[in-house]
């Protein structure tokens, strides 16, 4: 019964097509009217303001994505201009460490031309190539051998005066045992007063001494010990180094001097070979042999 009342109300209404022809003439009639005198205006503004809220709402996820890429590209950016100055920073440091390396090289080659115009004996400029792996060897090995005129025998000085002497030599290299070698003794002299002594290496790095002294010898700290010229082989008048400390020894009756080295061979990389003659030198096991019989007590 309801159902046919419901049709009957359906089919006695207007039409769909009529309906929809009123509502587009309403929206062109509100539309011109609008258009011409405005006067929807006030229901609009109404309208936004009661959307806004909904609008701001709607946006919200987008906002905070937008945000959130804003973010995280500010936080790249930033990290690689943080690279990049991190970058910069240890170039500039290794610039300007390479930059005073070669300063000081540069100032130690313009001593070591000093030194050797002051030594008037031939020389030949060596760079070290590396050092002993073993400390208490205390020696290094040269750039230049014997297609350079180097030969066992020969003393090595630096700017600060004896650092050692050439103990074997291949073609292209030369191995140099250091003042401190404890196979090394070298003829020398106390400055202050022409006393004759012979230094020998301790085998300990930054020590010499001066043994078979007499207990009444004239040697005091603070002398200085340049070599002596005997034997030919180190020219005289090169520092060696500088007494530090005197130790006496009444049931040997002999003193002993300890003495610092003038040059400091670890600190410097270029030094000059003298090219002095070598004919008479003994060779090294030689050397060696006399050395060992000289530490002996008497």
């Amino acid at each position: 019964m309801q159902q046919n009342r419901s049709i009957r109300l359906f089919k006695h209404g207007p039409a769909a097509e009529v309906r929809l022809f009123f509502l587009v003439l309403l929206c062109l009639g509100l539309m011109i009217t609008d258009a011409g005198w405005r006067v929807l205006d006030p229901v609009r503004q109404t309208t936004a303001i009661m959307l806004y809220p909904f609008q701001k709402a709607a946006l919200w996820p987008r906002d905070v994505v937008v945000k959130f890429n804003d973010w995280s590209n500010a936080v790249a950016i930033a990290k690689q201009e943080s690279e990049a100055i991190q970058r910069q920073r240890i170039e500039l440091a290794q610039i300007s460490a390479h930059a005073g390396q070669m300063a000081a090289e540069n100032a130690q080659l313009r001593r070591l031309l000093g030194v050797k115009n002051t030594v008037q004996t031939p020389s030949v400029a060596v760079e070290i190539l590396y050092t002993a792996a073993n400390p208490q060897n205390q020696s290094m090995v040269l750039t230049k051998g014997s297609n350079h005129g180097i030969e066992p025998g020969m003393p090595v000085i630096g700017e600060g005066g004896i650092v050692g002497q050439i103990r074997r030599v291949t073609a292209m290299t030369s191995e140099a045992a250091l003042v401190t070698n404890e196979n090394v003794s070298i003829p020398a002299m106390v400055l202050r007063n022409g006393l004759r002594v012979i230094i020998f290496g301790s085998g300990q790095g930054g020590k010499l001494e001066v043994r078979y002294l007499s207990m009444d010898a004239d040697i005091r700290v603070g002398d200085s010990l340049t070599t002596s010229g005997i034997g030919g082989i180190y020219p005289p008048g090169i520092s060696i180094g500088t007494v530090t400390s005197i130790e006496t020894n009444s049931a040997e009756g002999f003193v002993r001097a300890i003495a610092a080295p003038s040059a400091h061979p670890e600190r410097y990389r270029h030094f000059l070979v003298l090219l002095v003659p070598t004919d008479e030198v003994p060779e090294t096991e030689e050397l060696d042999a006399v050395t060992h019989l000289l530490k002996k007590p008497q």
